[in-house]
């Protein structure tokens, strides 16, 4: 690694200066755009400003986010003779001089992926890589690797193993400098077709599905401009502490939600129990919903006359039974259908009409399609039906769910899904999350779902097999990146393969792949987390931790809680964030024993907005999260927390690969056996 008074150090620094004098100078560019008389109406003019005021955002200079990491010295100049293309600086967005040459390379363009990929054994063309480190926003240090020379071993990176492991005080940051080669080939994968990543504790699946959008955002920016992309998390914490890091790639229309966000359609105001939970979630609800909603039609027995002047037209009985069969047939959407009913009882009149002598056009057909006998025949057969009202009734009506679950719940499993106090209304029922879904299903029975270009899910192994259906509504025609660890599944309906997880989502056809390298977790907790794996997943190859810096670990008994306190100051004099993960029932008493040692904590999210370094985080929503050191209070009443003894471990799993230097575990109550 070299020295700050190295020359080429100099250079680089210089370099840097240049370029973020030109990075200032293309926003002014943008900033002194003049588009008064350039659009013809003040829509149009309204939306120019939009796009202008977006790029002047993504043209932002972020002082303490190195304008470049990376550098990459062509054998040969790629796509072009000039040798401003043989030397590249590689960047998180692109900049360029006033002569148009560049002078940073955006990192998702081709020419930067040998970055990630090259190798000795692959140099790719490059005769050399170097990697920069800074601190804050200032040039400290370079470090080369001389690919195209055979006498120079490789090396591992000292500038990459420090950035991996650098304490991690507030949100989530990109790893846009760390990108390793396995995980470039999944971010670099095709809009077409969706992608599943398994992937342990601290192999980055967040961080690689992450970045997966902002490389597909440059390499589809049009078509998912109009089409649009989501990432979906597990809760608003999750979403909050990722919520920094494609910004900082310079996007900024990524919108971002929950499950729960997208079937918002009713206020979630009830719970419900894990049993009626689980059969609620099971994709056999999907059935009994499609057939509560066709229930609703009703086969015509009278013929329809539309009067039109001195001329009746009269469509009988049987031709009106065979119109509605033929769009029951065709299977599509309930309002669809209902929207369609009366333009074909019209084009039978005008068939009629036709045959008379009559030369009726399309206004003709709208007029009869109008007809308030036409009306009143449509309303009759098919009426529209509310999803929500739908919803409620099977919930509340024993004999209206038992003729439509029939041979597809069980008598148990419809008692377990009954209100024991029906609702009356939608508006006054007590919904549970899982009604929610239910709500959402049946709204697309009714009217198609808008699809989105792209989603990406993340922590995907809890979601049911109807949420699953309710993600995959939003991506028909486009594609998905699925991201989830089987072993840290914690829900009673939690994913058992991504085979049956990916049929539900409507995507059979995607690829798996598997992240099995830890850059997070230090080998010891990692091992000591592992010993889990047999109970909660068997088959799933244990992650393997690839950091140099062990870390430390540590289990305690103690006797007190003022014994837990102790262990965070311990671990808050180093540098760095402290998580003090619990039970969720213990949280309390916890929060009780700092603010009487005078020590201030934050919630999970808060880290965004406070400098607190120490969050007190209940089990139930460590997952996602990490922290450079953990204190886990009590596994045992971690596992106790949960319905049964394999969730419990999962959860158990979840907050134990938590730390990214040290893991202090401490309790007064054994052990799990399962941790012996």
């Amino acid at each position: 690694m070299s020295t700050p008074s190295d020359a080429p150090l100099s250079r680089e620094r210089a370099h840097l200066a240049h370029s973020r004098a030109a990075l200032r100078a293309m926003r002014e560019d943008v900033e002194s755009l003049d588009i008064r008389d350039v659009t013809a109406n003040w829509v149009n003019a309204e939306a120019l400003a939009h796009q202008i005021d977006e790029r002047i955002k993504a043209l932002a200079d972020l002082a303490h986010t190195p304008l470049f990491f990376g550098r990459l010295d062509y054998l040969h100049a790629p796509g072009a003779d000039d040798a401003a293309y043989q030397t590249l600086h590689i960047g998180r967005r692109h900049v360029h001089d006033a002569d148009g040459d560049p002078l940073v390379i955006d990192w998702r363009a081709p020419v930067s992926q040998p970055f990630y990929r090259a190798s000795k054994k692959d140099p790719m063309d490059i005769a050399l890589r170097r990697r920069f480190g800074y601190t804050g926003g200032d040039l400290t240090a370079y470090e080369d690797e001389h690919l195209s020379d055979p006498s120079e071993a490789a090396v591992s990176s000292k500038l990459l193993q420090q950035e991996i492991e650098r304490p991690r005080v507030g949100p989530m940051r990109d790893i846009v400098a760390t990108i390793q080669p396995e995980q470039d080939e999944i971010v670099r994968s095709g809009l077409g077709g969706t992608l599943c990543v398994q992937g342990g504790p601290g192999t980055g699946k967040t961080a690689v599905g992450l970045h997966r959008v902002a490389y597909l955002l440059y390499a589809h920016r049009e078509r998912l401009a109009r089409t649009g992309t989501l990432v979906i998390g597990p809760n608003r914490s999750f979403l909050h502490y990722i919520e920094q890091v494609l910004p900082a790639l310079g996007e900024l229309e990524v919108k971002q939600a929950t499950v729960d966000d997208l079937v918002a359609h009713v206020e979630v105001r009830g719970t419900d129990d894990a049993a009626a939970a689980v059969v609620k979630g099971d994709a056999r609800m999907a059935v009994v919903l499609g057939r509560a909603v066709r229930s609703h039609v009703t086969l015509p027995t009278e013929p329809v006359v539309v009067v039109r002047g001195s001329r009746r037209w009269r469509v009988p009985a049987y031709e009106l039974e065979e119109i509605v069969q033929e769009l029951l047939d065709r299977d599509i959407r309930y309002g669809a259908a209902r929207e369609a009913l009366p333009q074909r009882i019209a084009h039978a009149v005008l068939v009629q009409m036709e045959r008379s002598g009559e030369a009726p056009d399309d206004r003709v057909q709208d007029a009869v399609a109008r007809n308030p006998a036409v009306k009143a025949a449509v309303k009759a057969i098919w009426p529209p039906v509310d999803p929500a009202r739908l919803v409620l009734r099977l919930l509340s009506d024993a004999d209206f769910l038992a003729v439509h679950a029939e041979g597809v719940l069980t008598e148990d499993e419809q008692k377990t899904i009954l209100w024991a106090r029906p609702g009356r209304s939608p508006k006054s029922a007590k919904w549970s999350a899982a009604d929610a879904v239910l709500i959402d299903e049946a709204t697309d029975l009714v009217q198609r779902t808008h699809s989105l270009g792209h989603v990406v899910l993340d922590e995907a192994q809890d979601l049911s097999p109807m949420q699953y259906r309710a993600v995959g509504r939003r991506c028909t025609t486009g594609s998905a990146t699925v991201l989830g660890d089987l072993a840290q599944g914690t829900t009673p309906w939690a994913t058992r393969s991504w085979d049956e997880a990916l049929a539900h989502l409507g995507k059979r056809e995607a690829v798996v792949a598997e992240l099995t390298a830890g850059f997070r977790v230090p080998t010891d907790v990692i091992t000591y987390a592992s010993l889990l794996l047999p109970h909660i997943a068997p088959g799933l190859t244990p992650v393997a931790s690839v950091r140099e810096n062990p870390g430390f670990f540590e289990v305690r008994t103690i006797d007190a809680d003022a014994e837990v306190v102790d262990a965070c100051r311990e671990l808050l004099a180093h540098e760095g964030s402290t998580g003090l993960i619990a039970a969720d029932a213990r949280v309390p008493v916890l929060a009780e024993a700092l603010a009487a040692a005078g020590i201030s904590y934050l919630g999970p999210g808060e880290e965004t907005t406070a400098e607190s370094r120490l969050t007190l985080v209940p089990a139930s929503l460590a997952k996602g999260l990490e922290y450079d050191y953990v204190v886990l209070d009590e596994p045992r009443a971690v596992v106790d927390g949960e319905p049964d003894e394999r969730t419990g471990l999962r959860r158990l799993y979840v907050a134990l690969t938590r730390a990214v230097s040290g893991l202090i575990v401490t309790h007064a109550a054994p052990l799990p056996p399962q941790l012996a």
